[in-house]
């Protein structure tokens, strides 16, 4: 029996990536003692990083990519999982250097899986993906360094993004004043729809100061661009708060300085999804099925098909992919 699955391949004569949907068979999955149908997946901005072409990061040929998906264990020699169950894979380098979750089917190790959580199916579940995972793990970092609702406007960058519109929802349903940060004015609805009570111009951030230091605004952030704007923010911060930092598209680099850790006690949390240990990632998804409110999820789903994928990686490495794609491998 043979299935469907986007296969990233290197044309030896001419060194260029191509990507095209195939019909392969169970024996070409590579190594694992699970094995699960996937139902759903999602477009990350990771994925258009590993879907051949310019800027590839792809080390190995040929490549199933995919970081994410959720589906019905199959077959399994892991007492833990049995056929039947619904699971959810995030990470563990799945679709990186492992063949990922753009196929009908996967075969992975178990110690990678999560069993679905009550309150969510395998499509809301790939409508969260690593980048809800991503943004709950971020609002919970703030959480644990004293961010409570009523301390003034948390701050959400790339807010139209698939991490920053999780983060916006879940904070808004929290009951914190969330401020979104977005530099495409016509999204300023789809926002104010999620939660956000405040709708923050990306230029204003944009602007290089010289000074160490600015008035105190933000009771927290969860920061997804990086680079220059990372750096301002950190010296807009009220005493004594945390910025969950998430992204680089703003770039790598941070010209920033001291002055906001030891002057205000800011603290800059790093928020690193991929290699979270299991406890970390039941306590996140069972956070997501609770706080993440099912009607506000459902508003930032855009469906899509696996023929639709290599486009859609195209353009989410250009910022034009809003809010959450949700990919249904079997239509």
């Amino acid at each position: 029996m043979t299935f469907n699955a986007l296969m990233v391949e290197k044309n030896e004569e001419t060194g260029e990536d191509g990507i095209s949907l195939q019909a392969i068979t169970e024996d070409q999955l590579p190594e694992g003692n699970v094995t699960v149908a996937v139902e759903y997946t999602t477009v990350n901005f990771k994925d258009g990083l590993f879907m051949g072409g310019p800027g590839s990061r792809l080390q190995a040929y040929p490549h199933v990519p995919g970081i994410d998906f959720a589906g019905t264990v199959e077959a399994s020699s892991d007492d833990r999982y049995k056929p039947g169950d619904k699971v959810v894979l995030t990470g563990w380098r799945v679709g990186e250097t492992h063949w990922g979750g753009f196929a009908q089917k996967a075969r992975v190790n178990a110690d990678w899986l999560v069993p679905m959580p009550d309150g969510l199916d395998t499509k809301m579940a790939m409508a969260v993906g690593t980048a809800g995972f991503t943004a709950m793990l971020a609002v919970m970092a703030l959480e644990d360094h004293g961010l409570k609702p009523g301390q003034g406007p948390v701050l959400v960058t790339g807010a139209s993004g698939g991490v920053g519109s999780v983060a916006t929802a879940v904070l808004a349903n929290l009951g914190y004043e969330v401020a979104a940060v977005t530099g495409r004015p016509e999204g300023a609805d789809y926002l104010r729809d999620l939660g956000a009570s405040q709708i923050v111009a990306r230029e204003e951030l944009n602007e290089v100061t010289k000074r160490p230091l600015e008035r105190e605004v933000w009771a927290g952030c969860v920061e997804a661009v990086g680079g220059e704007m990372l750096a301002r923010i950190l010296g807009q911060m009220k005493y004594g708060t945390s910025v969950a930092t998430i992204g680089l598209a703003g770039g790598a680099a941070l010209p920033a300085n001291v002055m906001p850790f030891i002057l205000r006690g800011v603290n800059l949390l790093g928020i690193e999804s991929v290699m979270q240990p299991y406890d970390n990632r039941l306590r996140a998804w069972k956070r997501i099925a609770t706080d993440l409110p099912m009607d506000k999820l459902a508003a930032m789903i855009s469906p899509a098909t696996l023929a639709d994928v290599p486009s859609l990686g195209r353009d989410i490495l250009k910022g034009k992919v809003r809010g959450r794609v949700v990919v249904d491998v079997n239509a």
